[in-house]
């Protein structure tokens, strides 16, 4: 029986979470009553956990270094309790061909996208594990399936953190649920650099003909958290309004 149905909330930590997916994850769980820990290196993540509310704490933090998890998972257990739940969503990404990228940003993609999840499960796994009820939702993206110009790197991570959930779900299978979230085209900062051209094109490329919303994301990540949930883990679960299913071959 987990924690929840008991009556007491539980603690998440979410990565990734100035702003975007992890923003609007990190919002909806303080909605339903957990204590949120927002992880990020961007320093705006204390002023969104303040407009969260009480339930969330910001902590500037570089996911790609074991030093600042170690530290923050610290501060977190101090202030918010031990860590039930992990969402690993922080990113980086550079546009750019194989040819022209710099092995530093490869490298960078690989810290962040990739090492940085598995750093954040090794220091949060104490927690998650101790009542055989933790719960894992590892973010990754489309371009994991997908073949797309201009990101070698974010595709290679983010087809890597799918594996990953594959794994880890067969490793602690019983102690700790883990599950992958795959989103499609979602407004995000990432999109900030392109024209209305370009999004009103992306989103003809889905069934529902539009561009996502992060809290269309966050909801079905609470819902891999949730006690709903329970018998779902090692799965990839697709948030892209069709745009995986369905190609203009004209």
């Amino acid at each position: 029986m987990s924690e929840r149905r008991l009556g007491v909330s539980r603690t998440a930590v979410v990565t990734g979470a100035a702003r975007g997916i992890g923003e609007a994850t990190a919002r909806r769980l303080a909605d339903a009553g957990w204590k949120v820990a927002l992880l990020d290196r961007d320093p705006l993540v204390t002023q969104t956990a303040e407009r969260i509310g009480a339930a969330a704490r910001g902590y500037v933090s570089d996911v790609a270094s074991a030093e600042d998890w170690a530290a923050t998972i610290d501060r977190v257990r101090d202030e918010l309790g031990e860590v039930d739940d992990l969402v690993s969503n922080a990113l980086v990404t550079d546009p750019t061909p194989l040819h022209e990228m710099d092995p530093e940003s490869w490298q960078r993609q690989l810290d962040v996208n990739l090492t940085g999840a598995f750093h954040g499960v090794r220091a949060c796994l104490p927690g998650l594990r101790r009542h055989r009820d933790g719960r894992i939702v590892i973010v990754s993206s489309v371009h994991a399936a997908f073949g797309l110009p201009d990101v070698p790197g974010y595709a290679a991570t983010k087809a890597g953190l799918t594996g990953l959930t594959r794994q880890l779900a067969v490793q602690y299978g019983g102690e700790v649920r883990v599950n992958c979230v795959v989103p499609g085209p979602i407004r995000t900062a990432q999109w900030d650099r392109l024209s209305e051209d370009d999004l009103r094109r992306s989103a003809a490329e889905t069934v529902m003909g539009r561009i996502g919303e992060p809290s269309e994301v966050a909801g079905v990540i609470a819902f891999l958290l949730g006690d709903e949930a329970g018998f779902v883990t090692g799965s990839t679960v697709t948030v892209d309004g069709g745009w995986s299913i369905t190609k203009n071959s004209s």
